[in-house]
């Protein structure tokens, strides 16, 4: 009976907040048009149409396969991806259509997720299929029929006419390895009964599956020239494993180790360096190297605070505008006040992930949720710190936000993983856990002494 009403309460809620994205979404169309064109577009009844519908579509199916799921996470992304296409629209209308197909495409894989998926802990036992398939998309774009190179980077693939980003789909497959793994091994990595000198590390027969995902991440920022990726598979290690041991000595090593490969990255790799020296000082080549960040800036700062209007910038200065530096075009059109409520978006979609994180009554649920969390964080951070120049610029995706297939697909897998794991929140009398499962998850999940 508990479980109903928390479900009803949070799916009606749910539709509210999805009825009140889409007016804001159309809202901002309108907008756009009127800077652009000075016109009220033709077709805005279809277009509020076709967002309310998509996500309601949603909506419904969230109501049926995870109904105690949170009611924030889908309103939320829902909102990014509007916010998103308006501006695709605003830059590029070839864009647009290929980024409404997408995200038709991202709803409809939510949906089949969420019915594939039932319970989490069935993904608990694909640990090393999921490590090999994961492993396997990050190398794919080295083959040399498949593989293509963009932008200076070979992180794609052909198949007939469609390109697609790999790597995308398996930061989902090692972050449910990772989750699995570390949960089977992680009183072994807690105990660190291997010395190093003064160190105890965990033996390196169990270490050794970790670390090959590890290097994975190096040889894709050495064979690949793929910044944003390698830092960002790191970083899912670093964050899962720190969470999964609960013991600060691994952080402060993962630290080590992140300090120490970018000083050798940025030693040996003249891609590394170019990034770096327009993060430092984009004006010694402002036609160069430093051209983005530059015109980024521009844009950023003649936004002020609340923006020059929707439609009324000149974004299509920045190369890449609709993928790399969407953030800039909102910054600029929008204010520090636009930039700041996508902020504060990306920071209640982590908070509800994190809750389901806390909620999980299981290990790997729990340690999956965080590193699912993370990676959506984390990529966020990445991208948003190197349009504002707190970072070297990294090439990858705003979450829900950027122009691309491949992000926009994985992250509504992403999104539905999350939703399957907060609806397992609220125990249910056919699934609860017995007191003594529940003393069992609870000693797993103790802190240990450092």
């Amino acid at each position: 009976m508990k479980a109903f009403f928390v479900g009803r309460h949070r799916r009606n809620g749910e539709l509210v907040l999805i009825i009140l994205g889409g007016l804001v979404t159309t809202g901002a169309y309108i907008l756009a048009s009127l800077g652009r064109l000075s016109s009220i577009p033709a077709n805005v009844g279809p277009f509020l149409v076709i967002i309310l519908g998509l996500f309601v579509a949603a909506h419904i199916a969230t109501r049926f396969l995870a109904p105690e799921a949170d009611g924030l996470l889908l309103p939320l992304a829902g909102l990014l991806n509007g916010l998103g296409y308006v501006f695709i629209a605003r830059l590029n209308d070839e864009l647009a259509a290929q980024q409404a197909l997408w995200t038709f495409l991202g709803v409809g894989l939510y949906v089949a997720t969420l019915l594939v998926v039932r319970r989490s802990r069935d993904l608990e036992g694909w640990q090393y299929t999921l490590l090999f398939v994961g492993l396997g998309l990050l190398l794919l774009p080295l083959l040399p029929v498949f593989g293509q190179t963009i932008n200076g980077s070979r992180i794609w693939v052909r198949v007939g006419p469609i390109n697609f980003q790999p790597g995308e789909f398996a930061k989902l497959a090692l972050a449910i390895f990772f989750a699995s793994y570390i949960v089977d091994k992680r009183e072994l990595f807690r105990a660190g009964t291997w010395k190093l000198g003064p160190l105890r590390l965990p033996e390196p027969r169990h270490s050794g599956p970790l670390l090959l995902g590890w290097g994975a991440s190096l040889l894709v920022m050495v064979a690949q020239r793929d910044l944003g990726t390698s830092l960002l598979f790191f970083m899912l290690f670093l964050i899962v494993f720190w969470v999964g041991t609960e013991r600060v000595a691994y952080l402060l090593a993962g630290l080590v180790l992140f300090i120490g490969g970018a000083l050798v990255a940025w030693r040996r790799f003249s891609h590394v360096q170019t990034r770096v020296d327009a993060w430092i000082d984009p004006w010694q080549d402002p036609l160069g190297g430093g051209f983005q960040i530059v015109e980024a800036q521009f844009g950023l700062a003649s936004g002020g605070l609340t923006g020059t209007g929707p439609g009324r910038g000149y974004p299509q200065r920045v190369p890449a505008a609709e993928t790399d530096f969407i953030f800039s075009t909102i910054g600029e059109e929008l204010g520090l006040l636009g930039a700041t409520a996508i902020l504060m978006t990306f920071v209640l979609m982590i908070g509800s992930g994190l809750r389901a994180a806390l909620g999980a009554t299981r290990p790997f649920a729990k340690l999956l949720a965080t590193g699912l969390t993370g990676l959506l964080g984390v990529q966020a951070f990445i991208i948003i710190a190197g349009v504002t120049r707190v970072l070297p610029l990294t090439g990858v995706t705003l979450p829900f936000v950027s122009y691309g297939g491949s992000s926009l697909l994985a992250n509504y897998a992403l999104l539905a993983l999350l939703m399957r794991i907060s609806d397992e929140q609220v125990d249910r009398p056919h699934d609860a856990p017995t007191p003594g499962k529940r003393r069992a998850s609870a000693a797993a999940l103790s802190t240990p002494t450092p």
